[in-house]
C-alpha cells in the first residue's frame, strides 16, 4: 500500500484553541488546555492516521510578545513552526480585527511560501453576520487555499478542515507507528498534565512562574505506575500557596492530575508530588533548557 504523509503546523494567538483542536483532531487529550494564555510551551505533535494517510500536527505555543528568556523560546518555537511543512492553519476568533500577533504570523507565513488554511475558531459563539465580516477582512489580508469556520469544542467544521488537509499530503512512509498519538515521551505527557492542573488551580501570575520535573517514572510488574515530580515556581510565597492550608491545594492538584495520568495511561497511577523554589528561573537560560525548553 502506497502512504502519504502531511505535516501541518497549527498557528496562532495565545489561548485561541490551538491544543484543544489539536486534541480533537487526533481525538484524545495529548495537549493541555486552560482558560489561561501561553498555556503551552514546547511544539507537541498530534498524530493522526486515517488509512494510507498519516497527518502530523504541530501544535505551537501562542504567538505573544515576550518578557523572558523562556517566552523566547516559546515565540521562537512559534515562528519557526511555519518553515518545511506541508501546511500552516492559522487558527484566529471570529473577530472582524486583526492583530499584530496574527499580523506578525502572516507575515512569516508569506515570507515561508508555505500554503495557509483560515479556521476560525469558537463559531458557537458568535453570529453569523460578525463571522461573514471576518471571513471578508482575512479574505483581503492574505491568500488563503481555504478559508473554514470551525468549533474545535464542539468538533463542528472539523471534519471539513480534515478533508482539506488531505490536499496536502505527498506521498511518503510514514513518519510514526499507526497506533501512536504524539510524540511526547510519556514522562513529557504526565510532567505537562500536572502543569495544567496548576493553570486551572491557581490564579494570576502563580501558574505561569512553574515548571514540572518528573523526577521517578516506572512500573511495577503488576503495570502499576509510579511518578514522583517536582513542582518548581518562582517565590517561597508562591510556594506555600501551591501547597495551601495544610496541604489542601497540592493534594487537590495532585488528585485531578492523577486521574488524568491514569485516562492517558489506562493503568493505576501512583503520584508523588513535591514542591520547590527557583528563583527567576524564567529568566535563566540554563534553567529554561533544564526544564525541556530547549530548541
Amino acid at each position: 500500500m502506497k502512504t502519504k504523509t502531511a505535516m501541518i503546523t497549527i498557528a496562532g494567538r495565545p489561548n485561541v484553541g490551538k491544543s484543544t483542536l489539536t486534541n480533537y483532531l487526533v481525538g484524545e487529550k495529548i495537549a493541555i488546555v486552560s482558560n489561561k494564555p501561553q498555556t503551552t510551551r514546547n511544539r507537541i505533535c498530534g498524530i493522526v492516521t486515517k488509512g494510507d494517510t498519516q497527518f502530523v500536527f504541530v501544535d505551537t505555543p501562542g504567538y505573544h510578545r515576550s518578557r523572558t528568556k523562556l517566552g523566547d523560546y516559546m515565540v521562537n518555537v512559534a515562528r519557526e513552526s511555519i518553515a518545511d511543512v506541508d501546511l500552516t492553519i492559522l487558527v484566529v476568533e471570529p473577530i472582524a480585527s486583526i492583530g499584530p500577533q496574527e499580523e506578525g504570523l502572516l507575515e512569516k507565513i508569506k515570507a515561508s511560501g508555505c500554503p495557509a488554511v483560515l479556521a476560525i475558531n469558537k463559531i458557537d459563539i458568535v453570529e453569523k453576520d460578525t463571522l461573514l465580516e471576518v471571513i471578508a477582512l482575512y479574505s483581503q489580508a492574505a491568500e488563503f487555499a481555504a478559508i473554514i469556520p470551525i468549533s474545535a469544542k464542539t468538533g463542528d467544521g472539523v471534519d471539513a478542515l480534515l478533508t482539506e488537509c488531505e490536499k496536502y499530503a505527498v506521498e511518503s512512509p510514514f513518519l510514526f507507528d499507526e497506533d501512536l498519538t504524539t510524540d511526547q515521551p510519556e514522562r513529557q505527557v504526565m510532567a505537562e498534565i500536572i502543569r495544567e492542573k496548576l493553570l486551572w488551580c491557581l490564579d494570576r501570575e502563580i501558574p505561569h512562574g512553574t515548571a514540572v520535573e518528573i523526577t521517578k517514572f516506572s512500573e511495577r510488574d503488576n503495570g502499576i505506575i509510579d511518578i514522583d515530580a517536582t513542582i518548581y515556581c518562582e517565590k517561597a510565597s508562591h510556594k506555600g500557596i501551591i501547597i495551601g492550608k495544610q496541604g489542601a491545594m497540592l493534594k487537590k492538584i495532585s488528585t485531578m492530575a492523577r486521574n488524568d495520568c491514569e485516562r492517558f495511561m489506562g493503568t493505576k497511577v501512583y503520584l508523588t508530588t513535591w514542591v520547590k523554589v527557583k528563583e527567576n528561573w524564567r529568566d535563566s537560560d540554563f534553567l529554561v533548557r533544564n526544564f525541556g525548553y530547549s530548541e
